[in-house]
């Protein structure tokens, strides 16, 4: 209820007993008595018997809305900016196309908009089914928007789901870089391995002792060519993949950005057409108010012409507010639509990308046991004639090559 504007004593003064004039949100005057709690449009008379229109609501009128699929009773509230919400009613008010609405005492309203998109109002907001609900899936946890890291502008949850994709794809690439590092180690040790291999370090080492020595050498350099195959498939069965993986992928992004950014654009059009024709009706039923007003209290000379006049601009008015909601409504489903779509999409793509990365990685982890089982191999043999080292048998193999003779000294006798 809205108590009278500054002014308002003078008319109040003339009413009957217990009669006090208020103005509805819309502009149009109504009375109240205070002591029966009636109210009416009429201007309350003295006289006994004098009938009155009460303020109620049609029978017919509608008390449910359906906002994409969910249905929330009451009228939407809306938002003048993304600062500051309005409560201010939509064109579902159970009124005639045109005609004021009736005060609301002690209501809430059922919606509210914010950034141009229309949400159920928190505390009367009826449950909503989740479109997934066994996963916490993108379509239905990124609808509002948030400011972003700075506190300054507003990020929608389409454009922080789209960052997601694109840091998972530079990370994707960082991982190729990563192997790419570890495949130059790989090189680079090969390379280092083959070249200790041909070193001539305790080459004239002899006997059994020498032959593993030897093979120890050579297992170097067969050690390289696995750890050079490992790096060689590093490349193609890893890194490669990595790379490849969605090449025109930022490219995808962009379209769905600019996509989902113009039906935004197209939704917040429609918005702000709704404002204007809810200012236009304010004022062409605040027009009719006057009118009707100064023709009761016999102000001026308006003819019943000009009254007629001006509700029929009223109601025009008011039939053009009904019909840039439904344009609204028209677009926001589409929106809702697109989002759920594209979100369920990006969703899609995010699994294939992680699932791509692991089976990769896995082949990784796999390549890896494949080197050291070879690099096992090339040191197997090494390990066998270590074990066959006999100091014994060297000794014996050295005099055999090398004795002079077997014969051994005597003490010289006298």
């Amino acid at each position: 209820m809205f108590p009278p504007p500054p002014g308002e004593d003078t008319l109040n003064s003339h009413l009957p007993t217990g009669w006090q004039s208020y103005m509805s949100p819309q502009g149009r005057r109504y009375y109240v008595n205070t002591l029966t709690n009636e109210t009416t449009w009429e201007r309350p008379s003295s006289v006994p018997g004098t009938p009155k229109s009460p303020v109620s609501k049609p029978a017919n009128s509608p008390s449910v809305f359906t906002v994409n699929g969910y249905h929330i009773s009451g009228t939407p509230v809306h938002q003048l900016d993304s600062g500051h919400m309005s409560l201010r009613k939509a064109s579902g008010d159970p009124q005639t196309p045109g005609s004021p609405a009736a005060p609301r005492r002690q209501s809430k309203e059922s919606s509210l908009t914010i950034n141009c998109v229309t949400f159920p109002h928190p505390d009367i907001m009826p449950e909503q089914q989740l479109l997934k609900p066994s996963e916490w899936s993108y379509c239905d946890y990124f609808w509002a928007d948030k400011k972003d890291s700075q506190g300054n502008n507003t990020v929608s949850g389409f454009e922080i789901l789209l960052q997601k994709q694109l840091k998972g794809k530079q990370m994707q690439k960082e991982m190729a870089e990563f192997v790419r590092e570890r495949i130059k180690i790989e090189e680079e040790y090969a390379k280092n391995l083959s070249k200790l291999s041909q070193n001539s370090l305790a080459a004239q080492e002899e006997g059994t002792l020498g032959e593993a020595w030897a093979q120890l050498k050579k297992s170097l350099a067969d050690e390289a060519e696995v750890h050079l195959k490992f790096s060689s498939k590093l490349q193609s069965e890893v890194e490669r993949p990595l790379l490849n993986f969605r090449e025109n992928f930022k490219k995808d992004m962009k379209k769905c950005d600019h996509h989902i950014a113009d039906l935004r654009k197209h939704l917040a059009s429609r918005y702000a057409a709704v404002e204007k024709a809810r200012k236009a009706l304010t004022e062409r039923q605040k027009d009719l108010e006057m009118k009707t007003q100064q023709l009761e209290v016999k102000l001026s000379n308006k003819t019943e012409e000009e009254i007629k006049k001006a509700r029929r601009k009223s109601t025009q008015a008011g039939d053009d507010l009904m019909r840039c909601v439904d344009l609204y409504n028209q677009a926001q489903s589409k929106w809702f639509e697109e989002m759920v779509t594209t979100t369920l999409e990006l969703e899609r793509l995010e699994v294939e990308r992680v699932e791509m990365i692991r089976q990769h990685l896995c082949q990784y982890t796999q390549l890896r046991h494949e080197t050291d089982m070879f690099n096992q191999s090339t040191v197997e043999l090494v390990d066998q004639l270590l074990r066959k080292v006999d100091p014994a048998k060297d000794r014996e193999l050295w005099v055999k090559e090398h004795k002079t003779g077997d014969i051994r000294p005597v003490d010289m006798e006298i």
